[in-house]
């Protein structure tokens, strides 16, 4: 297994986070021994997972709230800026800063492998609460995610936080594209194109009416002559 190259200011701890991200996202969570993200860490205690971290769960857990914290600048910046420009209640401005930050989570190898990971991460944690993802939410984040359930106070939670995390696929999606067609020299759109219509198609998505089914409406009383 080839070790990551990582920055000589991080930790043992941190490289054990970037390591399993990346190899979580090649090989599946379930799929990578923890003994193999420990040499791809370059520890030589075969058990640093466990020391540092405990479990293979709590390991995931850390990787996810290791990236929700180092969006939280950005996010920061980015709500200053909507809140001075009145522009909190706007959709697309919500959406863009629940989601551009990922753009800047990229890997040792220049790869958005985070996008990866987080699919697998939101399917293990599926939960019907709005904005509820296994762990505790970063201020900033937490506040963006409720300006968008404001703009959805007319579902319930539970259709909330289902349009939240089709809406997530859907960032996700595009970010693994991107590098997958990058990877093999096939790039036919530009990138920022269809990042912008993928932003404008997660809009209309999460803020559309919610369409009750047949087979939900109650049939319609036949009036009597």
């Amino acid at each position: 297994m080839t070790a990551v190259p990582f920055s000589k200011r991080d930790d043992a701890k941190t490289r054990l986070i970037l390591a399993a991200e990346l190899l979580f996202a090649q090989g599946g969570i379930d799929g990578v021994s923890l003994r193999e993200i420990a040499s791809a860490a370059g520890q030589g205690n075969h058990h640093a997972v466990q020391y540092h971290f405990g479990n293979r769960d709590t390991l995931v857990q850390a990787i996810f709230d290791f990236r929700m914290n180092q969006m939280e600048a950005m996010r920061e910046q980015m709500l200053k800026e909507a809140r001075r420009g009145g522009m909190l209640q706007d959709a697309r401005t919500i959406v863009d800063i629940i989601f551009l930050p990922q753009l800047k989570l990229i890997d040792a190898h220049g790869d958005h492998s985070y996008a990866n990971f987080l699919c697998q991460y939101l399917l293990r944690n599926a939960d019907t609460e709005f904005g509820r993802f296994g762990g505790h939410l970063p201020t900033h984040i937490a506040e963006a995610l409720a300006l968008l359930r404001g703009r959805l106070d007319f579902l319930d939670d539970e259709a909330a936080q289902r349009r939240l995390i089709t809406a997530c696929f859907m960032f996700l999606n595009i970010l693994a594209a991107h590098t997958r067609d990058t990877a093999d020299h096939r790039v036919d759109e530009s990138f920022s194109a269809a990042l912008d219509d993928t932003l404008e198609q997660i809009v209309a998505a999460t803020c559309m009416p919610f369409v009750r089914s047949i087979a939900d409406q109650k049939p319609k009383k036949v009036s009597r002559a």
